[in-house]
C-alpha cells in the first residue's frame, strides 16, 4: 500500500471519527434534532472523493445506530438518507466541476436535494415508525418539517464554506496528500483573498441566522 493510500486513509478514518462524535451533540428542536455531523461529511467528500464519502455517510449513522441512538433503525434509515444525498449531490457535482462555483452550485444543490429526500422520507417512513396517520404527518410539513430540514442543510453548507479552504490548505501543508492531489477550490489569484472574505463572512451570516431561526422561531 503507497504511503500516500495510508494518508488519505488515516485522513477519512479522523473525519469518520469526529463525525461520529458529532453524533453526541444534538440541539433539540420540538421532536426533531439538530445536529453538525453532515458538514464534517461532505467535507470529507470534497476533499478526498465520493468514495470516501459515502463510507463515512453510512458508517456513521450505523455506528451512532448501534452506539446511542434511541430511534433504532429509523433513525439509522433518516440519518443515512440525509447524510448520502447531501455529500453525493455535492461531491459528485464538485467532481465535475472542480471550481469555486462548481463548489456553490454543488452545495446548493445538496442544500435543496437532502431538503426534498427528507421531506418525502419523513412521508412515507415516519407515519410507520410513530404509528400516526400519514396525513397527520403531511400536516407538520409547511410549518416544521420543511423549514427544519432546509435550515438544517443550509446551516451545514455554511460551516462546510466556512472551513473547506483552511482545512484543505491544513492537509496539504501536513502531507495528508500531495499538491497536484489536493481537491482544492481554485480561484484566481488576484481575487483570493478577497473572495475568501466574502465566503467567510456570508457563512458566518448563515449560520448565525440558521440558529437564530431554529432556537427563536421553530422552538
Amino acid at each position: 500500500m503507497s504511503n500516500n493510500r495510508i494518508k488519505k486513509l488515516s485522513a477519512v478514518a479522523m473525519f469518520c471519527a469526529l463525525a461520529f462524535a458529532l453524533t453526541y451533540v444534538k440541539i433539540p428542536v420540538l421532536f426533531l434534532s439538530l445536529e453538525i455531523k453532515d458538514s464534517i461529511i461532505v467535507l470529507c467528500t470534497l476533499l478526498f472523493g465520493p468514495i470516501s464519502g459515502l463510507f463515512i455517510a453510512v458508517l456513521v449513522p450505523f455506528l451512532e445506530m448501534v452506539t446511542h441512538s434511541s430511534t433504532g433503525v429509523y433513525g439509522f434509515v433518516m440519518n443515512m438518507l440525509s447524510s448520502v444525498t447531501f455529500s453525493m449531490v455535492t461531491g459528485l457535482i464538485y467532481k465535475y466541476k472542480k471550481s469555486f462555483y462548481g463548489a456553490i452550485v454543488g452545495l446548493l444543490s445538496g442544500v435543496f436535494a437532502v431538503t426534498a429526500v427528507m421531506v418525502l422520507a419523513n412521508l412515507l417512513i415516519t407515519p410507520y415508525y410513530m404509528g400516526v396517520p400519514v396525513q397527520e404527518v403531511a400536516a407538520l410539513i409547511p410549518k416544521v418539517l420543511l423549514p427544519f430540514n432546509f435550515i438544517k442543510a443550509t446551516l451545514n453548507g455554511a460551516i462546510v464554506l466556512l472551513l473547506y479552504k483552511p482545512l484543505s490548505n491544513v492537509l496539504k501543508r501536513t502531507g495528508f496528500f500531495a499538491k497536484k492531489q489536493a481537491t482544492e477550490i481554485q480561484v484566481p489569484t488576484a481575487k483570493n483573498t478577497a473572495r475568501s472574505i466574502v465566503v467567510t463572512v456570508i457563512a458566518a451570516l448563515v449560520i448565525i441566522i440558521s440558529l437564530v431561526i431554529i432556537f427563536f422561531v421553530l422552538k
